[in-house]
């Protein structure tokens, strides 16, 4: 299964807790399916967890039908393809006029009424990117982008990522076969993106491929023993960075602790140090057990925010 596939059932796993953000997230569904009319409501995906949801989530939403056809390709290797439809236009007409969309719009825009607090703005970004987003694999590059194929819709997504004060990021607008591409590149934006929406596993695994890039990168002979050991590492400091960012997000790094603290800012300067090398570095040296400790008082404190 690709990077993007695992992200997107991650994605659909994730809970969602009230009705404004289901409507959110659903809202971001259609709106940039392939096609969304007051005659014609559908999309295509590989991702049969992302096919899943679009079709669950409307129906119960609006009382509609939804339709899914499956037909398997050869392209880049045997995979399926779920096509969804609306088959009704009337019941493409009722959806339409749920999101307060109507038949006389010239372009295509959101209709910011389905979205009027920062909470669902992250489902509807969720949504939109469940339907025509994807990521690069973290082992070739930290690439996100949303396919859109109208241009003011596209320029309305750039501004709503723009306006995310969690992200800070600027995406950009590229057009490629006629289709208008949001995108977002590096590996902390990403990162960053990802884990709004709510893909922390997915989040990880960039982390940790980051951090393990730049151990390599550094080392130039490895015994497998080195290697596994790297790894193990790799992926800690990848949790712990995430931990850091959840709570750098959420209320600033400068509410924690000065110990605690201390701690957060060498590992964000240095993901590969092992614990014994953060110890080592800090104003007061530590033992690896202390800076265990610490650590873990950060996690916690993260699952804490995480979890509001």
């Amino acid at each position: 299964m690709s990077f993007s596939k695992e992200t997107k059932s991650e994605l659909c796993s994730a809970p969602v807790f009230t009705n404004e953000y289901k409507i959110a997230e659903v809202y971001g569904m259609v709106l940039f399916a392939r096609t969304f009319s007051m005659n014609d409501i559908s999309f295509s995906t590989e991702s049969r967890a992302a096919a899943g949801a679009f079709s669950q989530m409307l129906s119960s939403l609006t009382e509609t039908i939804v339709d899914m056809n499956v037909r398997l390709t050869r392209r880049g290797g045997a995979t399926n393809i779920y096509t969804l439809s609306v088959p009704d236009s009337n019941d493409c007409r009722k959806i339409c006029q749920f999101f307060g969309h109507s038949s006389n719009q010239p372009n295509l825009r959101i209709n910011r009424a389905n979205i009027d607090d920062d909470e669902c703005v992250k489902y509807f970004l969720r949504g939109a990117f469940l339907v025509c987003g994807s990521v690069t694999s973290p082992e070739k590059e930290y690439h996100l982008e949303f396919v859109v194929p109208h241009k003011k819709l596209s320029e309305d997504l750039q501004k709503i990522i723009s306006e995310i004060n969690e992200l800070a990021i600027s995406p950009k607008i590229v057009r490629r076969k006629g289709n208008y591409i949001v995108y977002i590149k590096g590996s902390e934006n990403v990162t960053n993106t990802i884990t709004y929406m709510g893909g922390q596993m997915s989040a990880i695994e960039i982390i940790q491929n980051n951090i393990y890039k730049s151990v390599r990168n550094a080392v130039n002979r490895k015994t497998n023993s080195e290697t596994a050991n790297l790894k193990k590492t790799a992926l800690a400091s990848a949790k712990q960075i995430q931990a850091i960012n959840i709570i750098k997000n959420k209320r600033g790094l400068e509410h924690l602790p000065d110990d605690l603290r201390e701690i957060a800012l060498i590992r964000l300067e240095f993901p590969e140090y092992n614990l014994r090398e953060i110890g080592a570095a800090l104003k007061e040296p530590l033992t690896r057990s202390g800076v265990n400790h610490r650590i873990q008082r950060i996690l916690e404190i993260a699952e804490e925010l995480s979890d509001k």
